[in-house]
């Protein structure tokens, strides 16, 4: 799906479910960008504020060029469509004042700072509650707004996943724990949980009128994302078995390496008779889950692989999916750029790079798919500053005099 495009047009009369809802996002990396996209997706108009020089993740590796010449980085360029950018200095007191006259023309307010920058900057919520009552004022942070032994800690995605505990549940004996297995997985919970804390937040505001905080640690997000390490650990596995009593690992076919999980008994049978060894079925060693773990290297990934070494990796899936055992190829980046069913979900979103570079920039699409309300039409992201002469006429009724001075004073920077 390109930039533009309308997917489902039938729907459009329905227009979009956050139609009206206006977002104004201090933000920058992913936590809260990623969900200020969704609800740009989903109908809402996001301004987002940025520093004059950008938010950090433009300068982010790999990237390409703005027609500026200046670098926009890849997570930027995933996690910004469909958004508006104005370049205000929120450090100056002018551009403190700026951010406050803007805030009651909007719906949502939102930042991802360390906890306590907004407050120190003079814009926390209780500052814009008094200009505006009626504000969702959402902070997504390390460890949230209230009292934490780690409130003052800066944050990424692989801090707060290892804090969770996940990393040590999986590490297997004598090895050390891998950091960061999954990409974003404590950003994109946390912007999850965050949006889903705008949207109950807005019906509440419908329902009493009152505004209110939404805090979102991520520590949280991706405790209550990883929850087997501590619920199973309430029932006496402190971490994953090794070896583990089931099937859940990758075997290798002609083309590459596709993934089994069985987990029960009659999978296991099934298991057996679709790579030609009914003997399996009879054989003690093999007559529990434990069994299948113990002697998953030594007969089960010999007999598997023996079958799969004829067939791809996505015919093996399909020969097992087929007898009832779950299964799935290992597929590279060029496979899911091409996967059929991404292009029919229009789950890749390809926007032309602005550098004169060949190809395009692919961001994923929005998962929430919704029988009345069309995708798109999406725009690209935003330059440094793109919006912000547009933004500040047109909100604040500033004028040429005003804006150049604002610019000559390093307060605001225009594209």
């Amino acid at each position: 799906m390109r930039l533009g495009d309308t997917a489902n047009a039938d729907a459009d009369h329905w227009g979009k479910p956050l139609d009206g809802v206006r977002v104004l996002a201090v933000e920058q990396m992913q936590a809260l960008p990623f969900a200020t996209q969704l609800l740009a997706r989903l109908g809402a108009e996001v301004v987002k504020i940025e520093p004059p020089a950008g938010e950090s993740g433009r300068g982010s590796q790999p990237s390409m060029r703005d027609p500026s010449g200046r670098d926009v980085g890849a997570t930027f360029l995933r996690n910004n469509l469909n958004k508006r950018s104005v370049a205000i200095d929120l450090k100056a007191p002018e551009g403190r004042d700026l951010f406050l006259r803007l805030v009651p023309r909007f719906d949502v307010v939102a930042e991802n700072f360390k906890a306590g920058t907004m407050d120190r900057l003079g814009l926390g919520y209780d500052v814009v509650a008094a200009v505006h009552p009626r504000a969702i004022y959402v902070s997504v942070s390390g460890f949230g707004t209230g009292a934490s032994p780690y409130a003052q800690w800066p944050a990424y995605a692989s801090i707060v996943e290892a804090m969770s505990g996940i990393y040590e549940y999986m590490r297997p004996p004598d090895q050390p724990p891998r950091a960061n297995p999954v990409g974003a997985l404590g950003d994109i919970s946390s912007a999850l949980f965050a949006t889903i804390g705008v949207l109950a937040a807005l019906r509440h505001r419908d329902r009493t009128g009152e505004g209110q905080q939404v805090d979102v640690a991520m520590y949280d997000a991706t405790v209550a994302m990883t929850d087997i390490v501590t619920n199973l650990a309430s029932l006496g596995v402190e971490r994953r078995a090794f070896p583990q009593p089931f099937i859940l690992d990758v075997f290798r076919a002609s083309d590459g390496w596709f993934v089994m999980q069985l987990v029960r008994e009659h999978q296991f049978e099934r298991l057996a008779r679709v790579v030609e060894r009914p003997e399996w079925i009879g054989d003690a060693r093999l007559a529990t889950r434990a069994g299948w773990g113990e002697h998953l290297d030594d007969v089960l990934r010999p007999g598997i692989e023996a079958w799969a070494a004829t067939r791809t990796k996505v015919e093996a899936a399909e020969v097992l999916t087929a007898a009832g055992v779950a299964a799935g190829p290992c597929h590279d980046a060029a496979e899911v750029t091409a996967d059929p069913h991404l292009a029919a979900r229009n789950m890749l979103v390809e926007m032309a790079r602005a550098d004169g570079v060949d190809g395009d920039v692919i961001v994923p699409g929005n998962p929430v798919k919704l029988s009345k309300v069309a995708e798109g039409p999406e725009t690209r992201v935003p330059w440094v500053g793109e919006h912000t002469d547009e933004v500040l006429r047109r909100e604040l009724g500033l004028g040429d005099g005003e804006l150049e001075a604002l610019a000559g004073d390093g307060v605001i920077a225009c594209q």
